[in-house]
């Protein structure tokens, strides 16, 4: 079995805990993560700032009077603390555990407390597919239980959602059909700006009586809702195919979960997590 080392990447962008949130969300944006590595003044890895960590502090933001934005907060006071780590030395299958057991995406890899470099579910899919390729199909793999929503649920809903059941996408259907899908990168970039609710600020309305009259003027409610957001360029994949093909899909597309359709019908989802269970 390969190591650790040979499936790693070694080109780790690193945050320190006291800088704000806003100049790693930017990182992330502009390197495409959807993670990344805390480190104190030493160098030394104290927490990993994810995408569900961004969406579970927008939905905890507080009464709307007490709210910070978000970019204005220091980065510890939201990343998860003390980040399981690996070595470089260990065999791939106990990243996959690792992950698996943990809830987690990705594993800073450090030898002798030097971070050398980081695994992620992404790694592990290009192992996947090197490696096990025709083994399973994607109805082997594939998560039969999926959380959907409709085009017309508030944002605030699938945030929600998504905390509730700890997950990072939802399927957005329409008459059972799959239309589109929300991730924690849909949500975490997204300018909303009461996420709670979902609605962007400069649309909330208000009702106030007009200066000095009985009469009350009303302006018009505009809630964003999951189709405002969705990924609506959806591609699916049937549960016959071969699950090293839906990972080399979600490599080239840049994307975490795919769809699982019969006739069009939603019969589940593939995701990198359900790949990755697939290596022995």
């Amino acid at each position: 079995m390969m190591k650790i080392e040979d499936v790693m990447n070694e080109n780790v962008i690193l945050v320190e805990e006291n800088e704000q949130v806003s100049h790693a969300r930017n990182l992330m944006l502009k390197h495409g993560y959807s993670r990344i590595l805390v480190v104190n003044q030493e160098g030394k890895p104290v927490g990993i700032l994810t995408e569900k960590d961004l969406i579970r502090k927008m939905r905890s933001n507080g009464p709307k009077w007490k709210r910070r934005t978000i970019d204005n907060i220091s980065i510890h006071r939201i990343m998860t603390p003390n980040p399981v780590t690996i070595s470089p030395f260990k065999e791939v299958r106990e990243a996959v555990e690792l992950m698996i057991k943990n809830d987690i995406s990705s594993v800073p890899v450090v030898d002798e407390d030097e971070i050398v470099g980081i695994v992620t579910k992404s790694d592990l899919m290009e192992f996947y597919n090197q490696k096990y390729t025709g083994k399973w199909k994607v109805s082997q793999l594939m998560t039969d239980d999926v959380v959907t929503v409709n085009e017309n649920h508030s944002i605030g809903h699938v945030i929600s959602l998504m905390e509730d059941k700890n997950i990072g996408k939802v399927v957005v259907i329409r008459d059972k059909e799959p239309v589109g899908i929300i991730t924690s990168a849909n949500i975490s970039f997204a300018n909303v700006e009461d996420p709670e609710t979902g609605v962007s600020v400069e649309k909330i309305a208000f009702l106030r009586k007009a200066d000095g009259q009985e009469k009350r003027n009303v302006r018009e409610v505009s809630m964003l809702t999951a189709s405002d957001i969705m990924n609506n360029h959806l591609i699916k994949i049937g549960q016959d195919e071969d699950a090293a093909m839906a990972a080399d899909v979600m490599m080239k597309k840049d994307v975490s979960g795919i769809p699982v359709v019969k006739d069009d019908e939603l019969m589940g989802i593939i995701t990198k997590t359900d790949i990755i269970r697939g290596i022995q």
